[in-house]
């Protein structure tokens, strides 16, 4: 093999390898858990979503409905940065005025995305 022959082989290896390291790095990814209790109604559930998520009235229907049945439901999935900052605003939330044994927000927790 001659010097110009390695150069041809080598070269692109190189470059195709700088490409590959250049590449931004994905920030792992974790799911915001809101968990279910019979302490909030689901216009809170709604009210909240709408909030502090934007969803529109369905999404947030849809949401209140799926952590009724499983008991849990992913509200977004995020950065770990944002996911504790969705976290800490539905824990501030409060309570639900409409249920008046309510003493306060939803347990919210974080978990990894698998």
């Amino acid at each position: 093999m001659s010097d110009h022959d390695w150069l041809a082989v080598s070269v692109p290896q190189k470059r195709k390898q700088a490409r590959q390291d250049n590449r931004p790095k994905r920030q792992p990814r974790y799911h915001v858990l809101l968990w279910n209790d019979d302490h909030h109604s689901y216009e809170y559930v709604i009210e909240m979503l709408q909030q502090l998520f934007g969803h529109p009235v369905e999404k947030g229907y849809q949401l209140a409905e799926e952590v009724d049945a499983r008991g849990r439901t992913v509200v977004l999935t995020t950065t770990m940065e944002h996911a504790e900052l969705k976290q800490d605003q539905i824990h501030a939330y409060g309570k639900d005025a409409l249920i008046s044994q309510c003493k306060g927000s939803m347990t919210c927790t974080i978990e990894a995305e698998e």
